[in-house]
């Protein structure tokens, strides 16, 4: 694995977003590969640095060293504190040779090599999607980090074109890394359906949509759609939101209030891992039409559950999912309504989708995430 004959090295990760009670992307990201590159690279020695304590009952690869160096950097102004004053003088006592950061955010204050993962450049499309504050720091920072880091990894080809045409980086710079499917995710046996569908939707079929509630998930036009779908159909479908209140999700919350199928709608809130696996697993059909991702997670693990998807055209979905997904403009409502439909009236079509999405995901290995990761950091440890 890799391209370089090296002494041992000494790797520090910002691990702040990984092993918390709630995990989400940047911390599944997080989990999958440095765990997996320390498992893989006993020779090297790993320091994982987190900003707030660690459950203590955790078992880490004897090469892992935690460290926990607060303040908790949960908005700007600590952001700034904590990778600006704190980390650096982490990685000067432990005489790092790289340090990797999977959250987009890089230090400005050390000397110490940088390999940067930068998931999407989401804070340049919508002052709707993040805080003023957010929106402000990251249009400050990350030409600074881009700057200052030796190498950086995106998960996906469209993003990878973003950074390049917005901040004219040099191509070289920048790898392709993907993510990838949880190895949790299946295909459920009629009976866990059933019990899945009895345990939340009184039985019923359900679409289902897995993440945040947040603008950017284009959740209120997903609300539009079903609407468009039930006047159509007049089934007893159900939709089916599995995902904590996030950002701006009071104008959601309102609009669901007065929503005329609003007895169709279950939210279930943050759900652990085992239910999402049974959630999805026992959907209908996955309806993912975010208006922006840099990679979208969910598609996959749908389609290696066996449950075929509907997500947002001209988003790097296209790219991820090619053929085996069905496409939808995310700005309209009626196009999202279609596909809900043609899923719905032709299930000829819905078992060619579950049977193209099989490969897809199979494609998409975490292994392989974690080799691509390790070349990138790899690189930017011998950059000088």
């Amino acid at each position: 694995m890799g391209c370089y004959l090296c002494a041992p090295m000494r790797i520090a990760v910002n691990t702040r977003f990984g092993w918390s009670e709630r995990l989400e992307g940047y911390g599944y990201f997080t989990e999958q590969v440095f765990l997996r590159l320390a498992e893989q690279h006993s020779e090297h020695a790993f320091l994982f640095i987190f900003d707030r304590p660690v459950d203590p009952v955790l078992s880490w690869p004897s090469n892992v060293k935690i460290c926990v160096v607060g303040p908790p950097a949960r908005h700007p102004l600590l952001w700034r504190l904590w990778y600006n004053w704190r980390i650096p003088g982490v990685l000067s006592r432990f005489k790092a040779d790289v340090f990797v950061s999977p959250d987009g955010i890089a230090s400005l204050c050390t000397r110490v090599p940088q390999c940067l993962v930068v998931h999407d450049l989401a804070f340049l499309h919508d002052r709707d999607w993040f805080s003023a504050s957010i929106r402000r720091y990251y249009s400050v920072h990350m030409p600074k980090f881009l700057k200052t880091v030796k190498t950086i990894a995106t998960v996906s080809e469209k993003s990878r074109a973003e950074l390049i045409d917005r901040y004219q980086i040099a191509p070289d710079r920048i790898d392709v890394v993907y993510s990838a499917a949880k190895s949790a995710f299946r295909i459920l046996s009629e009976q866990e359906r059933a019990d899945i569908k009895l345990r939340f939707t009184e039985g019923k079929e359900y679409f289902l949509y897995t993440g945040a509630i947040h603008p950017r998930k284009n959740l209120i036009g997903l609300l539009k759609a079903f609407s468009l779908f039930k006047k159509r159909q007049q089934n007893g479908f159900k939709l089916v939101l599995a995902g904590r209140m996030a950002w701006q999700s009071g104008r959601f919350e309102a609009l669901l209030s007065t929503y005329k199928y609003r007895n169709d709608v279950v939210l279930t809130g943050y759900v652990d891992l085992e239910t999402l696996v049974g959630l999805t697993g026992s959907a209908y059909a996955l309806v993912y039409p975010s208006f922006y991702e840099g990679f979208g997670v969910p598609v996959l693990e749908s389609m290696q559950a066996g449950v075929p998807v509907i997500t947002s055209s001209d988003t790097s979905m296209e790219e991820i999912a090619g053929s085996a997904a069905l496409y939808a403009d995310p700005k309209d409502p009626a196009s999202i309504a279609e596909q809900m439909n043609r899923l719905y009236i032709d299930e000829a079509l819905r078992r060619r989708q579950i049977e193209a999405g099989k490969p897809v995901a199979a494609r998409f290995q975490w292994s392989a995430t974690a080799e691509r990761v390790w070349d990138c950091m790899l690189k930017a440890a011998h950059s000088n």
